[in-house]
């Protein structure tokens, strides 16, 4: 019976770690991927960052320089580029706090 047990527990803790998460990721890439409409900033999975241009069935058409249309599979796409996930430009200054606690 304890060896019962010992397996049950196993399974239940693989779904935990790995079924379940698995399952998560996989309707968030779903909800991203219906999310797609023209104008949006993408990058796919290959690096490339465009604009979609146009939404097909299964395919987007994606403006990745200008005049350059590309088409892609809408699966191909790994994430919608937002304005918070750019990084902000760094000063030339240093802040004052900085330039307080530097030596001389």
């Amino acid at each position: 019976m304890p060896g019962y047990i010992f397996i049950l527990v196993l399974l239940v803790l693989m779904w935990f770690l790995l079924i379940r998460p698995q399952r998560r990721r996989q309707l968030e890439s779903q909800r991203m991927i219906a999310q797609l409409e023209v104008g949006k900033e993408i990058v796919t999975a290959g690096g490339l960052y465009g604009t979609v241009t146009a939404v097909e069935d299964g395919e987007l058409r994606v403006e990745i320089a200008e005049g350059v249309n590309v088409r892609i599979a809408k699966r191909a796409v790994a994430g919608i580029v937002s304005e918070e996930d750019e990084e902000p430009e760094a000063s030339a200054e240093p802040h004052e706090e900085t330039a307080a606690t530097l030596p001389d």
